[in-house]
């Protein structure tokens, strides 16, 4: 049975603004799932810039499932973007050293908001940013431009600055349906021969796919 090779970078040829990212990502901290993929005119193979504040000594992780669909320019803001809140300034003086290491900061007293982490088949809309620890629910839609500061559940359309839930796709009892069958962990011979129901909107049909 033919189906796209996951392990190929530029899925579409004539195309390379699509990059499908699992294949191009080196950073351990940054874990893709298959067919998940960047589109991005510049350059969709440098995914890994759109990740900032991502130091390796705070060790915090950017997990994204498989089928997502990323646009372009979107963002990624991780924990080591964080300053200390609980003194009166929030400025950063002792990075610069100099004398102004004598209040360099305890590790706990900076912010630590955990893994950011995206369910499978997510779609992030153009230049949306998400900030550090979010979860984002699988099957959710972020719109374009959209600031996500906040847990998105699965199957949830959001926007906005910050984003604020728009609608739920479908009825509660689809959504337990679909995180349930949740295809995009099926072997990919089963997800090609499901793809009409897949792609449609026949809980039933998929459901008797299972």
């Amino acid at each position: 049975m033919e189906y796209p090779d996951p392990k190929v970078i530029h899925p579409l040829k004539e195309f390379p603004q699509v990059c499908f990212i699992k294949n191009v990502v080196s950073n351990p901290n940054i874990i893709i799932g298959d067919y998940t993929y960047y589109d991005d005119p510049e350059n969709s193979e440098d995914f890994e810039r759109n990740v900032l504040y991502h130091f390796p000594f705070i060790g915090d992780k950017l997990i994204i499932g498989k089928f997502c669909a990323l646009a372009t320019a979107i963002k990624f803001i991780m924990n080591g973007a964080n300053h200390k809140l609980s003194g009166f300034s929030t400025y950063p003086f002792a990075i610069f050293g100099s004398g102004w290491e004598c209040v360099a900061p305890q590790p706990d007293e900076f912010p630590f908001k955990g893994d950011t982490v995206v369910g499978n088949d997510v779609w992030i809309g153009y230049k949306a940013v998400i900030m550090p620890g979010v979860k984002i629910g699988d099957g959710a839609i972020i719109a374009a431009k959209s600031v996500v500061t906040k847990d998105v559940e699965p199957y949830t359309i959001v926007g906005g600055n910050p984003a604020n839930r728009l609608r739920q796709r479908f009825p509660d009892a689809t959504i337990q349906l679909l995180l349930e069958i949740a295809w995009w962990n099926w072997d990919m011979e089963k997800i090609t021969r499901n793809l009409e129901s897949i792609v449609g909107a026949d809980i039933a049909a998929l459901k008797s796919c299972v």
